[in-house]
């Protein structure tokens, strides 16, 4: 099948070679950035009837969920070839380094970079705001955490900072060596942060990233337990670059629409360039809970962070960089800077940490879906990616449709 670009994404292509953009974008606003074009009103999972697993979603069901959780994006459009931003997730709205919330991370596969991490899994803390970029940008936010970090009120001390980045590789559809995104751009993300709905899609370090040879991005869900597994809130946010068997809800949805990875040499499943989709690609995860939670649990929750992706129908391909970060923000499970005498906890033991896996299994992969299907298609110089055509991805659920057993 020979790919064609929609007028509207035909549109932004010529909008985008002379404009520049750089947008800050909150979680309280549901303001879309110019880099992401298509019609304002593309659904998420949930308006599909795509429910994934046995818990409910908080509301507006999104990694704010969470309480005190907060996200912030800087999304950045220049010309025909900066597709690029930046995502900061902030713990909680104190100073995180003062009152280190503990975290945990699971590498599924190691081709990535993700800042930090040896010091999380060392200490089994987290502090400083947790940011998402493209590849070559790690350095440049690392900078700009640090930078951030020591401008709060009571760090004039601090001389160590762990700054915590990961990334995905956006260099299909952003020109990815121009090292666009700056320290400064890190800080403006991390100053917008805030609770409530988190736009998604084409937004933040989502602008350039394609899922499954479709246009991925930023994506979140929520799920709460119910009070006889404590009530607990887990948040999850992703950030979609991978590849494999689109798999929706059950359905082939990949297969379906004639774009997977490893299909027949001669079959339609090509991208808008033409070119054969891949299982490649990488896909970041962050986890939050208000669950009061050790370290080593977190690192549990966040490998079923990973192990939810293979529901989505990922590859897990050779170079995919796929990692989780898990945290508490519970007040039991932090560490104050500098402590060091005794203090009482009350963390949940492990043998009741199963409900918290399930939920975290379910909002991982409503997440993923929200990412492709809140996104809009973006074009630059280097490529372009479609969006995920709603209305043939319910076609084919409808098409597939289960039965209900109950």
């Amino acid at each position: 099948m020979r790919s064609r670009l929609s007028r509207a994404a035909s549109a932004a292509l010529v909008l985008a070679a002379t404009a520049s953009t750089v947008v800050p974008t909150t979680a309280a606003t549901t303001a879309r950035p110019p880099a992401s074009t298509g019609p304002e009103a593309r659904p998420r999972a949930r308006d599909l009837g795509i429910a994934p697993g046995v818990f409910p979603p908080g509301a507006p069901d999104a990694i704010p969920d969470v309480e005190g959780v907060r996200v912030g994006h800087l999304t950045l459009i220049e010309g025909d070839r900066i597709r690029t931003g930046v995502t900061a997730i902030l713990p909680h709205p104190s100073n995180v380094f003062r009152d280190k919330v503990a975290g945990g991370v699971f590498v599924g596969n190691a081709f990535g970079k993700l800042a930090g991490a040896t010091q999380v899994h060392e200490l089994g803390t987290i502090e400083a705001p947790i940011v998402l970029t493209n590849t070559l940008a790690v350095g440049a936010a690392v900078e700009g955490v640090v930078a951030e970090v020591l401008s709060w009120e009571g760090n004039a001390d601090v001389r160590s900072v762990n700054a915590l980045v990961g990334e995905t590789n956006d260099g299909g559809l952003n020109d990815i060596r121009a090292l666009r995104v700056r320290p400064a751009d890190v800080r403006a993300a991390i100053h917008a942060a805030a609770g409530g709905p988190v736009p998604e899609g084409s937004v933040g370090a989502g602008t350039g990233t394609r899922c499954f040879g479709w246009k991925g991005g930023i994506g979140t869900a929520s799920r709460v337990l119910p009070a006889r597994y404590g009530s607990h809130t887990v948040g999850v946010l992703v950030q979609t670059n991978f590849g494999g068997v689109l798999t929706m809800d059950g359905a082939p949805v990949g297969r379906a629409l004639g774009r997977y990875a490893y299909a027949p040499a001669l079959s339609d499943a090509r991208g808008p360039a033409g070119e054969v989709d891949s299982a490649g690609g990488s896909c970041m995860i962050v986890v939050a809970t208000d669950a009061a939670l050790a370290a080593r649990d977190l690192e549990r929750l966040a490998a079923r962070a990973v192990f939810a992706l293979a529901r989505t129908g990922s590859s897990y391909d050779h170079g995919s960089g796929d990692y989780a970060i898990a945290f508490s923000t519970a007040a039991d499970a932090r560490t104050r800077h500098g402590e060091t005498s005794p203090r009482p906890r009350a963390l949940l033991p492990s043998e009741a940490v199963s409900p918290l896996f399930q939920a975290t299994l379910e909002a991982t992969e409503e997440a993923v879906y929200n990412s492709l299907l809140r996104a809009t298609p973006v074009t630059s110089a280097l490529g372009a990616a479609e969006a995920l055509p709603v209305d043939r991805v319910m076609e084919i659920l409808r098409r597939y449709a289960r039965p209900a057993t109950f």
